[in-house]
């Protein structure tokens, strides 16, 4: 079974959160071997339930929007199988892996925040478990083959966090990653319905030029007030 080395792969990224801005590293990323067969996306609310003696029902009362979560199986190989120029073994793919999304970082305090992507998913979060199932060794007990279990926990930095708590506005605040043909008059329009929004969001965003785009910038588009 052959891959296409220029199809495009699910990828893994660490990311640095400064002053409520997440922002990707650059020259560090995992990319899996073969895609993902499928994935899940699940969302949840948690409501406050108050009951009363001798009431038949309970009054449901909102509480809060809960993390998403987003989880997944790959697949390592290491038996030549898959066609890929210059993959490392399995254990070392399962290192670089866990180096990105398991690994504590003692100047931190904390694990890394990492970005999800692959074509139209794009997922900030942290891991919240990972599960490595090896299936197939060398006879010298080497891994050749390994399956690889993975949920992630949406992040929200604190900015994010304070405008989402604050129920009395209508508006919160946006993060977007760019992709190839946006433009900012486009983006404007389809966070705000008004594409007349592009010069306050590039002055925000502190753009010398709002025309030129580089996919993969990551723009803050705040509350209207």
């Amino acid at each position: 079974m052959a891959t296409d080395d220029k199809k495009e792969r699910l990828a893994i990224s660490p990311c640095s959160v400064d002053d409520g801005k997440i922002s990707t590293d650059s020259g560090t990323c995992f990319e899996v071997m073969l895609n993902p067969s499928s994935y899940s996306h699940a969302h949840s609310i948690s409501y406050n339930r108050k009951e009363a003696q001798g009431q038949a029902g309970t009054e449901t009362r909102f509480g809060s929007v809960g993390a998403e979560k987003i989880n997944f199986d790959i697949v390592l190989d290491g038996t030549g199988v898959v066609d890929l120029p210059g993959a490392a073994d399995v254990k070392t793919q399962v290192q670089q892996l866990s180096d990105i999304v398991y690994k504590y970082d003692g100047e931190k305090h904390e694990t890394n925040v990492v970005r999800l992507l692959w074509g139209s998913l794009l997922f900030f979060g942290r891991l919240e478990s990972m599960s490595i199932d090896y299936t197939l060794f060398k006879p010298s007990g080497e891994p050749l083959r390994a399956r690889i279990k993975l949920q992630f926990s949406s992040f929200l930095s604190k900015e994010e966090e304070a405008l989402q708590a604050n129920r009395s506005s209508p508006d919160l605040s946006h993060y977007v990653e760019v992709q190839a043909g946006d433009t900012l008059p486009l983006l404007c329009h389809r966070i705000y319905k008004d594409s007349a929004y592009y010069l306050e969001v590039a002055k925000v965003n502190n753009l010398a030029n709002f025309r030129d785009l580089k996919p993969g910038t990551r723009l803050h588009f705040p509350p209207l007030r």
